[in-house]
């Protein structure tokens, strides 16, 4: 690795904390954007100008707009002229002015990065019309490493609430050099102790969103720490570890009922299917807390 002088990585957003292992270590690594009908060619990060959360400004004879909807819409030389032989889905991709329409929601930062929050499509709007993207928000509590993983709601609603899993190992780990004793998933997820540092995750990621205009409306306001974690076998998640959304808010209606009707605490009882092929239940009396959020930053016109 002493001989790399520069690294890409593109695709899924890495964690800070892996950014800035490699950047420690000497390597200059940098975040890049684009796709296959742009020929990989839409954004990176100049040397000098490395942001953990965008994937840089827009490359040279790029131009970029942001569509009402928060799309990220790309032209330029790069762009693909036309599919082979299938003028519909040209006509579906690229608008009237000629810009290509990139599926991604995203917004351009005062120093002229991009940010890419999310698909377009899954990105939803809370009562007061601000911008919604679950999946953002989502992403950056799941680079914390005491959480594995985050269901978030807001959509037409007036805030956001969210359904944390810890990650067991991860804080089984932290339990035990505290000397908190616990006897399984559960229990250590009903940990006033760990109910406390998840909040603190919480709530570093609020006064992070804060500052980002367009996501700053969807801070956390209440969440809950699940009594089981969510299982593709009780087809909560797919076989690739991606949350069938859907799924688990009809699922967990009650918990997301009490979050939003301001209740401390909400009783659960849920089938789980063992790996053996039994099936049990398991049930739970979940606190529900309230995190910390932060006046929205005005910037200066």
């Amino acid at each position: 690795m002493s001989r790399i002088r520069v690294a890409y990585t593109a695709g899924a957003a890495i964690g800070p904390e892996l950014f800035r292992f490699y950047r420690s270590m000497g390597i200059n690594l940098k975040q890049f954007y684009g796709q296959t009908e742009t020929c990989a060619y839409v954004c990176l990060q100049p040397d000098g100008q490395i942001k953990f959360d965008s994937v840089g400004q827009p490359a040279p004879g790029v131009e970029i707009r942001i569509a009402d909807n928060g799309e990220v819409l790309v032209k330029g030389p790069m762009l693909l002229k036309e599919y082979y032989k299938r003028p519909d889905a040209t006509a579906e991709s690229i608008n009237a002015d000629g810009y290509f329409m990139t599926g991604d929601a995203g917004f351009l930062d005062e120093d002229g990065h991009l940010k890419i929050i999310d698909r377009a499509k899954d990105v939803g709007k809370l009562s007061n019309g601000a911008m919604f993207a679950p999946n953002y928000i989502e992403n950056k509590l799941k680079f914390f490493q005491h959480i594995k993983e985050v269901v978030c709601f807001g959509h037409e609603r007036d805030m956001v609430c969210a359904f944390v899993n810890i990650d067991v190992s991860a804080v089984g780990n932290w339990a035990e050099r505290r000397g908190i004793a616990y006897s399984g998933y559960a229990d250590l997820a009903g940990k006033p102790e760990v109910l406390e540092l998840i909040r603190e995750c919480v709530e570093q990621i609020n006064a992070d969103l804060v500052h980002d205009t367009m996501v700053a409306d969807s801070q956390i306001h209440r969440f809950l720490v699940l009594h089981k974690e969510l299982d593709p076998d009780d087809d909560e998640l797919t076989r690739t570890r991606k949350v069938r959304r859907n799924f688990v808010a009809e699922k967990y209606k009650v918990l997301i009922d009490a979050l939003y009707e301001g209740k401390a605490n909400q009783f659960i009882e849920t089938e789980v299917k063992f790996e053996d092929g039994r099936r049990g239940k398991v049930s739970a009396d979940l606190k529900i807390i309230d995190a910390k959020t932060f006046p929205i930053v005005k910037k200066a016109a």
